[in-house]
């Protein structure tokens, strides 16, 4: 395993600094080397660490999630309001309902095996959203229409909308029937989820309070570790009680950030999150790298055009979405533009539920996981590389403004 993390570190941050070197998004650099390092090409990462690679993945997620959380102002999003609920859902809805008019056309699936590629297309990927938006609102573009922070808080709702969603349509496809329960989850995990972050924060909050003029006084190198570790207990929590109820864990660490951010100084939560972007440059390596290294580059070469049509279909009903999400708001033709633009990467919740059917022996199976790898393959880099290209062409910068 040392030997592995050693190639993950090594040449994922050599690609990466090769990728920005000829003006191409890092995040490509590190996909390619998890693809090339994994069990489907060189096969050189240990088995040992791909075991774990979904769990290394959800740290990686956690850590931007904090510094995301630690960026974000409330007050900012409680003004973007309508907007951000809307793109929680929305584009999610016509994505899906683009695969199910569509893909029967294109791919041998039937209706409802699309509504279940509709659902592991669905998702935004945070991964590549949440860095570049939280790099947006630290460098102040889009800042005054508060854009940044819309995206953020849509692409952080969006991915637990489609998990339900996902999680309603394959238990149909396996013959179970629709399950109320599954659509009532959607609000109650956002809730729970946001609410439970919210009370881990405020307990947080009153412990670094209460030795802040204490001889022994928390230093915040040692909250960074306190707050990760109470983060990972809220991912935890998730797991404990999904049998009995619905709780978003990326909500709540997203959610105890954002109290810790509203009622500490100005000054402790900025040294906090530029700690917390410090631990994202290690972190950053070992989400993409892994990402890449769960991508089956076979089902990609065997997947046709067909598969590739559905995909940019399915991508075009997403940008409607968007774009009515945006109605009535004081946005104008580039930000908009903007918007629909941070909605197309896809990446970690493809890499990690588009197996899910094939694992379980549905006959759309393969279909399922070739869509996934060519979403992966298409977007995350395509969507990223478009970000990084046009922010400063598309958004005002709020100095200037």
């Amino acid at each position: 395993m040392i030997t592995s993390l050693a190639l993950i570190f090594l040449v994922g941050l050599s690609m990466a600094f090769i990728s920005s070197k000829i003006k191409i998004p890092r995040i490509i650099g590190m996909l390619i080397t998890g693809i090339v390092l994994g069990p489907f090409v060189l096969d050189f990462l240990d088995p040992s660490i791909l075991g774990i690679s979904s769990e290394l993945r959800k740290m990686a997620l956690i850590i931007i999630l904090i510094k995301a959380g630690l960026s974000l102002n409330v007050k900012d999003l409680k003004q973007v309001g309508r907007p951000a609920i809307l793109m929680s859902f929305l584009p999610a809805v016509f994505e899906i309902v683009g695969c199910v008019i569509f893909a029967p056309m294109f791919l041998p699936v039937t209706r409802l095996e699309a509504a279940v590629i509709g659902a592991v297309l669905g998702a935004v990927s945070p991964a590549v959203v949440v860095p570049r938006m939280v790099e947006l609102m630290e460098k102040k573009y889009g800042t005054d229409k508060k854009i940044p922070q819309l995206i953020l808080a849509g692409a952080s709702l969006d991915d637990v909308f489609v998990i339900v969603l996902f999680q309603a349509f394959l238990g149909m496809a396996q013959g179970n029937g629709i399950s109320v329960r599954s659509f009532i989850d959607v609000p109650v995990s956002i809730v729970l989820g946001i609410g439970l972050g919210a009370l881990a924060g405020f307990v947080l909050v009153m412990i670094f309070d209460l030795f802040y003029n204490h001889q022994h006084k928390i230093r915040n190198s040692v909250k960074v570790i306190i707050i990760l570790g109470l983060a990972f207990l809220l991912m935890a929590v998730q797991g404990w009680v999904e049998k009995w109820v619905a709780v978003s864990g990326l909500l709540a660490v997203m959610s105890m950030a954002c109290l810790i951010q509203m009622r500490s100084c100005d000054e402790v939560a900025k040294r906090l999150s530029q700690k917390y972007g410090k631990l994202w440059l290690a972190a950053e390596v070992v989400l993409f790298v892994m990402v890449g290294a769960a991508v089956d580059i076979r089902y990609a070469m065997d997947a046709g055009l067909e598969t590739v049509i559905v995909i940019f279909i399915a991508l075009a009903f997403r940008c409607v979405g968007v774009l009515l999400c945006l109605l009535g708001t004081e946005l104008n033709a580039k930000e908009r533009l903007y918007c629909v633009i941070s909605y197309l990467p896809k990446a970690t919740v493809q890499a990690a539920i588009g197996s899910v059917p094939l694992s379980l022996g549905l006959p759309c199976g393969n279909m399922v996981l070739s869509v996934a790898v060519i979403s992966i393959l298409i977007t995350a880099p395509l969507g990223a590389f478009l970000m990084d290209l046009t922010y400063r062409k598309l958004l005002v910068k709020e100095d200037d403004a």
